[in-house]
């Protein structure tokens, strides 16, 4: 038995599924998953002495990839002052400040421990400031797993071919409606029939794999939650200085009521955040009524963490890793079609994704359309030879700043052998 089968037998008897976040179990690849013992910029070694160039990047919270200098160097500082009080501290003032400076549109925010803590609070706060219940999501956006997000969330429910999470009342999921990404018109209906409070989308969508907006489609949600009295919610926990330095509102130049932030802020730290416009944001209480609160909120580890990671985000930085990700995509693209495999694979900025089919990939019911047992070869193929991709056919994938030019050619060397060994051609 290895060291790896060896862990995961014991943690079998411990956790549901061995796991404790389900897209980590392998179900949606099959085979044993891998045990990570350490990484180190863009790369992982798992407990069997194994090492991988790795694109998960925790999801894509790494933005200066593993075990960054600078992030290591601000956690030694401050942990010898103590790792939480439950009381304010410079720190997170700081953070706060770095997060306006780039997301003006953030006039106030609240920190707390996880994206869903910030896509649930963000979400009570619109349905307090409406006076309405219902909420709008889109079929295969994943906003975390409060209850009111678990209809058509895709994600981890997508990869294991789940239905609706049970255990949600069906009174409360009845209070979220649900339109396909991309799709206007229906958005346009649903939100003319029944009074919204929020509409609530990932810009960019990631845990449906990598589907980005259609030219006009942000533009339209805007227009439609003016007109209607919605406000307009961007779940950038994923895409948050990862698409752009400023995020959403400087790529697509479309604002949002409020936003929600997460994994990058926190330079590998838990960490979530809300905020928006003032007006808004000071229904929270104590200024407000509208109640939430936290323990571990702005604790000073998850703050220093962000400020070194959010520090070291620099343009130069943002643009080579953008260019780092063209280059990856583009290169995929050559692969399949010297291989003969349909394609579809983009990017923006550091984000990206593929999928097995020729497209175009506009929501969830086109990116089900893809080829899943192709996935699930390339996927072996690609961790038998030292690639760490998604185990999911229906998540997006990550570039670091440490991502350098040796790292993605070494990947795009895999990628051409592990298409052509899913293929069945070597």
């Amino acid at each position: 038995m290895t060291r790896a089968a060896e862990i995961m037998s014991r943690a079998a008897s411990l956790f549901p599924g061995g796991v404790n976040s389900p897209v980590r179990a392998f179900r949606g690849v099959g085979g044993e998953p891998i045990v990570i013992k350490s990484g180190k910029g863009a790369r992982i070694t798992d407990v069997n002495g194994r090492e991988y160039i790795d694109f998960v990047m925790s999801w894509g919270a790494l933005a200066l990839g593993h075990a960054a200098p600078e992030v290591l160097d601000a956690l030694g500082r401050v942990m010898q002052d103590g790792t939480t009080f439950g009381a304010p501290t410079e720190l997170e003032v700081q953070l706060g400040e770095l997060i306006r400076e780039r997301m003006p549109h953030i006039e106030m925010m609240r920190f707390v421990s996880s994206g869903t803590e910030a896509t649930m609070s963000a979400v009570r706060l619109a349905r307090a400031a409406t006076g309405r219940e219902t909420i709008l999501k889109f079929d295969g956006c994943y906003h975390g797993h409060a209850d009111s997000f678990l209809v058509k969330a895709g994600s981890g429910v997508e990869t294991l071919g789940l239905p609706d999470s049970p255990g949600v009342p069906a009174s409360l999921a009845a209070l979220t409606l649900t339109a396909p990404f991309n799709d206007l018109d229906q958005v346009r209906s649903l939100a003319r029939s029944t009074p919204l409070a929020a509409m609530i989308v990932e810009p960019v969508v990631g845990n449906s794999g990598f589907i980005p907006p259609e030219p006009g489609f942000l533009e339209g949600l805007r227009t439609i939650a003016d007109e209607t009295g919605a406000l307009l919610i961007f779940d950038e926990v994923m895409t948050g200085f990862r698409i752009a330095p400023g995020g959403a509102r400087e790529r697509f130049g479309v604002t949002a009521d409020l936003t929600t932030l997460g994994k990058v802020v926190g330079g590998g730290l838990p960490v979530g955040v809300y905020g928006g416009r003032r007006d808004l944001m000071e229904r929270i209480a104590p200024a407000g009524p509208v109640y939430q609160a936290g323990t571990l909120s702005g604790n000073p580890l998850a703050m220093a963490a962000g400020i070194a990671t959010l520090t070291a985000l620099t343009t130069d930085t943002h643009r080579a890793m953008d260019t780092a990700a063209a280059r990856l995509v583009d290169g995929f693209r050559g692969s399949a079609s010297r291989a003969g495999v349909p394609l579809t694979a983009d990017h923006a900025g550091s984000m990206w994704g593929y999928f097995f089919t020729s497209g175009p990939v506009r929501n969830l019911d086109d990116a089900r359309k893809s080829d899943v047992a192709f996935f699930k070869r390339f996927f072996h193929a690609a961790l038998d030879r030292g690639l760490n991709l998604a185990p999911s056919a229906f998540e997006a994938g990550f570039v670091s700043s440490a991502h350098g030019s040796a790292e993605i050619g070494s990947a795009l060397s895999i990628i051409s052998e592990s298409l052509e060994a899913a293929s069945g051609k070597n």
